[in-house]
């Protein structure tokens, strides 16, 4: 993998959707890096030092130099390695545009709202986010459609920005559907999402940095007991 003489090193938890989302990018563009697995009820000095605003990770050091949230990692990844790799920002503005509005809907509706619908206080507040998350696909599998073209990618024949944004949340759709019987693409609701959700994830790149369904189940299951202890505690 490139690398040379940049030293860049991720900050990150094996089992975070933004985490993932900056090893899919780097894997895609073929950039060497070191990882370092944060203990995320235990955060290291350097993570602290290299992210005092929100203290949370990802955080991507660049010959020391830290960057911070994972959609502007993931462009700053494109942006400072330009000749290596494919370009996963798209080269027009306007289509560019389009690929960050979509990519900020991922996090701020799709993925908020989808997990408002388990892990919401009440049955009310979790149906309202299953509600949403159901609308939310719906536009997504729209916006799948108009930047696709018809090709297998939102990037077109390559993945792009969008295609890492939302590719990051594959492996946990699987747990999803192993935790909670819901799916979040499925052939009947969003069969485009569907497809191309089977075919990211059977891309060597992204079979390299996502995690096993099974791992992410057990995973999931430990924080919701810890969840669950402390709430009894504090009763």
């Amino acid at each position: 993998m490139a690398g040379g003489s940049e030293e860049l090193k991720l900050l990150g938890a094996w089992a975070s959707p933004f985490a993932l989302r900056v090893k899919l990018a780097l894997g895609f563009k073929g950039l060497s890096y070191e990882d370092v697995e944060e203990d995320l009820g235990s955060k290291s000095a350097l993570l602290l030092a290299s992210n005092p605003v929100h203290k949370k990770v990802p955080v991507l050091l660049h010959n020391g130099k830290p960057v911070c949230e994972s959609q502007i990692i993931v462009q700053y990844i494109d942006e400072a390695f330009p000749g290596t790799g494919p370009s996963l920002l798209p080269a027009d503005p306007y289509e560019r545009a389009v690929a960050r509005f979509w990519a900020a809907y991922v996090d701020d509706k799709l993925l908020a709202s989808w997990l408002q619908s388990f892990r919401g206080k009440t049955e009310e507040e979790k149906a309202e986010g299953l509600k949403q998350t159901l609308a939310a696909v719906e536009h997504m599998e729209a916006a799948f459609r108009e930047c696709s073209k018809g090709k297998p990618f939102f990037g077109g024949d390559t993945v792009g920005y969008l295609d890492v944004t939302l590719g990051t949340l594959v492996a946990w759709v699987h747990a999803g559907e192993k935790l909670y019987g819901f799916r979040l693409f499925d052939a009947t609701r969003s069969p485009l999402l569907n497809a191309w959700m089977e075919r990211f994830g059977a891309l060597d790149a992204a079979k390299a940095v996502l995690p096993d369904a099974d791992r992410l189940v057990n995973y999931a299951k430990m924080r919701q007991a810890e969840a669950a202890a402390a709430a009894s505690s504090n009763n």
